[in-house]
């Protein structure tokens, strides 16, 4: 299956992950709206809506860019009313806008602590209650949140309990939603990475260059969002998928074009459970 003439909706996406998640979809010759906040150009990050749109366009899709802040209600209603308008509906959405800080309970003040629940737990419930209406009228709906499974040891809580408890948050929308619109043919899924991804996030925030080099490449996730978003919604809702597992099942053996300059280990990545790096065959180290 393609995403030719499908309309994706992107929460974030002028970089990182959903970026590359719209360019993949864009090869196909998807609509793609990126509704985020980077208008101008950032001083530390890479990326604008428009760019992105250039990128989209470039690859082969159509592209609509859409200044948009999802904690704001009547700017994700305004930004789907655009796509719907532009493209005629929507097939596709993916909540890939997150806040991250790893800090412990006495050192995350609560305006931070807000940012994260707003954006992770209340942006993804916004972002797809927003959605669904147009998702019921298409042919193969689907939501995909960029959220980990849900694995509920005290190791992921200590020493960010506030991140976690938002991150976990999207979680539980794929785990709600996928039972409540079952009936309506929707799929709702989670996908995370086996390993660190090398994004901004990365770069900036969690290790630098010594972790960049440890970490695959945001095409990974693009992907295995792809095969996720090509299978029949009906069969294929309540999953917490893995980048890595989900490209085997397709047929994917050789993952060293995902990290060329990698040598020994990979970082694993945050909240894969125990029995996931049991079972796989990639070298991880217990990074995060």
């Amino acid at each position: 299956m393609s995403l030719k003439g499908k309309t994706l909706f992107i929460s974030g996406g002028s970089r990182g992950i959903g970026l590359a998640i719209a360019l993949r979809a864009a090869r196909d010759g998807a609509n793609v709206t990126i509704a985020a906040k980077t208008d101008t150009p950032h001083p530390k990050l890479p990326g604008t809506i428009h760019t992105a749109v250039e990128e989209i366009e470039k690859a082969g899709g159509k592209g609509l860019p859409v200044l948009c802040d999802i904690r704001e209600e009547t700017q994700v209603a305004e930004a789907v009313a655009r796509t719907v308008e532009r493209f005629g509906g929507i097939d596709i959405c993916i909540n890939n806008a997150s806040a991250i800080q790893l800090t412990g309970t006495l050192e995350t003040d609560m305006k931070r602590y807000d940012l994260m629940h707003q954006i992770n737990t209340r942006g993804t419930f916004l972002v797809s209650k927003m959605c669904i209406p147009h998702l019921k009228l298409a042919s193969n709906p689907h939501i995909l949140n960029l959220a980990p499974p849900l694995d509920m040891k005290a190791k992921w809580f200590k020493g960010h309990v506030a991140y976690t408890m938002a991150k976990f948050g999207m979680s539980m929308c794929t785990l709600g939603m996928s039972a409540e619109f079952a009936s309506a043919g929707i799929a709702v899924n989670s996908l995370w990475p086996l390993t660190a991804i090398d994004t901004a996030a990365i770069r900036n925030l969690l290790g630098g260059q010594t972790v960049a080099a440890m970490s695959r490449s945001p095409e990974i996730m693009a992907d295995a969002a792809h095969a996720i978003l090509t299978r029949r919604s009906h069969e294929a809702t309540g999953n917490f998928y893995i980048d890595e597992e989900v490209l085997r099942a397709e047929g994917v053996t050789d993952f060293s074009k995902y990290a060329p300059g990698a040598k020994g280990a990979l970082a694993g990545d945050f909240f894969v459970p125990d029995e996931v790096f049991a079972r796989t065959e990639t070298k991880v180290t217990g990074l995060f």
